[in-house]
């Protein structure tokens, strides 16, 4: 019983990650890949037919190979994710929400964006010699 519930758990964490990766390709303000590389995560623990299947997509299948291997973070979503906080940044300053709850935010975010442009764009120049 204990097995099925853990497969039961983490095709759960699949799907959902899988159906925002969804919303996320058809809508421009929400991104694709990083729901992806969770549900290629997820899948990885409890339902490796769905990793294959995502490590052998033609155009996502190379991006979760990149990620897993070396860190990879390309610089447009980069871009997009930087523009995307700043916004969040700017609605924020605007709402009636406490200080010290938009400075802990604003923390959060610049943290994690100085932890994703700190990221590799490629893969080592010296990978495969």
């Amino acid at each position: 019983m204990t097995e099925l519930l853990r497969i039961i758990f983490w095709r759960s964490i699949a799907l959902i990650f899988l159906l925002l990766a969804l919303i996320g390709a058809a809508l421009p303000v929400m991104p694709t890949v990083p729901f992806l590389l969770v549900a290629a995560w997820a899948g990885g623990k409890g339902w490796p037919v769905i990793e294959q299947k995502l490590m052998a997509h033609p155009t996502y299948g190379p991006q979760i190979e990149q990620w897993r291997k070396f860190g990879v973070v390309k610089r447009t979503p980069k871009v997009v994710t930087t523009l995307m906080m700043i916004g969040s940044w700017l609605m924020l300053m605007f709402s009636p929400i406490a200080l010290w709850l938009k400075l802990s935010v604003i923390g959060i975010m610049a943290t994690i964006l100085l932890w994703l442009w700190l990221r590799p764009e490629q893969v080592p120049k010296d990978f495969g010699k």
